[in-house]
């Protein structure tokens, strides 16, 4: 990631790590495929209903692995192999305790949420168990992504993806026989999303402790280090933070979707999972920008960290495009394996109409935050996205969707929010970029 040309190095880490991304979200869109198509449209929006609350409760601990990237990056890029050890020791303890706290939060309070967001009669009780079910597996979810993101550092996005395509063909295989075979609707596709993740954290420590050199993960060295913690923290915290509270805004507009209907719910639903697919293609070029970013800021090469920014926000805001141009013009072919409810498809295709039009201004504020970070400042672009995408979000539903109701016309918070997040954080990387780097070149 030091030297040579760039173009062709990003595109070789950002296409694996998309395709990481879609296939974790292909653990949701199967649960939502199977019981959609083999159980019914209740279950469907039964599971769909909880991804934005699962969201909220995994995108702080999320964080904290972005920041275990960003500073493993540093490290790498100082050719510092004693802190890379111990970044690695305290990042898969830091997993191993967040899934811990992740579990008993999700069985704690997730179902009050549920209740609190007014998610109807018929759908409440399977959302429940899927939701208690989807948290059993929830601390080895942590440890795949903690483990994923030490590979990732160093630019290995392909092993993490031989893992996922393994744990989506587990997910599926076990989905289909305990809804088509046992019957067991929400509650089979809850168990498949277990095994996978299980599988997922097995074979990421696996690899983990075949490395050499300081990326290996030594059990008896495993423990906290103060000085790589605060600094994982310093990073993880506010694009964690960011990440719940862009999910608690989203919960506001999910309540706002339920009050019309299950059918609404399952629509929705189907076509957030078009949204993700679209978000992973942009999210991998972002994780690029960090991780190259990261690396070589901490070798003070300022001319390619401008190059980086460049290429990893073009080459983000033309793939994010044509994955939605794609799934625009082909939403009835695409929509066929989410359900057959005609009411359901009615709903899917207004937000789709809406979203995958839109979606890839989101790149001109995603990849600058992302550089920012990797720069080593998370606060400043956290607390601009807060704004920009969640805090104008919950003004939008309790003061214009009152005055301007209506399916459709909510579903305008989306591009209205990612273009005025664009105008808050894209000025601001200019100006804290050029302190950055005049703050390298000086020195």
């Amino acid at each position: 990631m030091l030297h040579g040309p760039l173009l062709g190095k990003i595109l070789m880490f950002a296409m694996p790590f998309a395709l990481s991304g879609v296939l974790e979200q292909l653990f949701n869109s199967v649960d939502v495929m199977v019981v959609g198509r083999f159980a019914s449209s209740e279950a469907m929006a039964a599971v769909g209903a909880n991804t934005f609350l699962i969201n909220l409760c995994i995108n702080l601990f999320i964080g904290m692995s972005v920041g275990a990237n960003v500073i493993l990056s540093n490290h790498i890029g100082q050719y510092n192999n004693v802190a890379i050890r111990h970044a690695v020791s305290t990042t898969m303890l830091l997993s191993i305790i967040n899934g811990i706290l992740l579990l008993l939060i999700g069985l704690l309070l997730a179902p009050l949420a549920l209740r609190a967001m007014g998610t109807p009669a018929n759908v409440i009780d399977d959302a429940i168990t899927y939701l208690r079910i989807w948290f059993v597996g929830s601390p080895f979810f942590m440890v795949y992504n903690f483990g994923a993101s030490i590979l990732r550092s160093k630019g290995d996005t392909r092993r993490p993806l031989y893992i996922l395509i393994i744990a989506g063909v587990i997910n599926t295989a076990v989905a289909l026989v305990t809804v088509i075979v046992f019957k067991m609707s929400v509650v089979g596709v809850g168990i498949a999303n277990d095994g996978a993740y299980v599988f997922s954290a097995i074979a990421v420590v696996y690899l983990l402790r075949r490395e050499q050199g300081p990326f290996r993960l030594d059990y008896r060295h495993l423990r906290i280090y103060g000085v790589e913690l605060k600094r994982i923290l310093q990073i993880g915290i506010p694009a964690g933070i960011q990440g719940m509270v862009f999910s608690f805004s989203n919960i506001f507009v999910q309540s706002a979707i339920n009050s019309y209907g299950s059918s609404a719910m399952a629509g929705a639903s189907a076509s957030q999972i078009f949204d993700a697919y679209c978000y992973f293609l942009l999210n991998a070029f972002s994780g690029a920008c960090v991780t190259f970013m990261g690396q070589n800021y901490g070798a003070g090469k300022v001319d390619r960290c401008k190059r980086i920014f460049r290429i990893c926000l073009i080459c983000g805001a033309a793939a994010t495009l044509i994955g939605n141009m794609i799934l625009f013009f082909g939403d009835d072919f695409f929509l066929r394996f989410f359900t057959t409810d005609a009411e359901v498809a009615h709903f899917a295709k207004l937000r789709i109409a809406v979203t995958m039009t839109t979606q890839w201004i989101a790149a001109f504020y995603e990849i600058p935050a992302s550089a920012m970070r990797g720069l080593g400042y998370s606060l400043q672009p956290a607390l601009m996205t807060v704004f920009g995408t969640c805090v104008f979000r919950l003004i939008w539903i309790f003061t214009i969707h009152p005055i301007w109701p209506g399916f459709e016309q909510l579903m305008v918070i989306y591009p209205a929010s990612w273009l005025l997040t664009d105008f808050i954080v894209f000025p601001a990387y200019l100006y804290i970029s050029h302190k950055a780097f005049m703050f390298v070149l000086e020195d």
